[in-house]
């Protein structure tokens, strides 16, 4: 049944839908953010440092484990604004809940209303029937 509300929840409905896909895709996101991190952290596990020989293995060694730290400490900023963005996002989907669940309540008061009114009028026109049949067979009789 078409009420005014109806192409405001379908709007919103999508505005829901749009907003799911993007949480989903911000998780994902999120999800690739803690596997770099992990990978840098077991990256840096993996780097064995000498304990004898030339300067140069030495400096080599200090310069990967400077690379893997760099690396840690950008995964781990990743992952934080990776954090924040499924945060808003599902501020977002919260938000455009909201109003879809509110279009779609009013929406529902409006068909009640208008079911109700139909009902009336269906019984009013039931009433009328009842009175001319009643009427056509008292007329009927004398």
């Amino acid at each position: 049944m078409k009420t005014r509300y109806s192409s405001l929840v379908t709007v919103k409905k999508s505005a829901v839908q749009k907003s799911e896909q993007e949480v989903q895709k911000k998780n994902a996101e999120l999800k690739s953010a803690d596997e770099a991190l992990e990978l840098a952290y077991t990256t840096l596990y993996d780097i064995t440092t000498p304990h004898d020989g030339v300067v140069a293995n030495f400096l080599t060694t200090q310069a990967l484990l400077h690379t893997a730290r760099a690396q840690i400490k950008h995964n781990k900023e990743w992952q934080n604004f990776a954090k924040d963005q499924l945060q808003l996002a599902k501020d977002n989907l919260k938000k455009d809940m909201i109003e879809y669940e509110k279009f779609h309540y009013l929406e529902l008061e409006e068909i009640k209303k208008l079911l109700v009114a139909q009902a009336k009028l269906e019984a009013k026109e039931l009433d009328e029937i009842a009175l001319m049949s009643y009427a056509n067979r008292i007329i009927g009789d004398k």
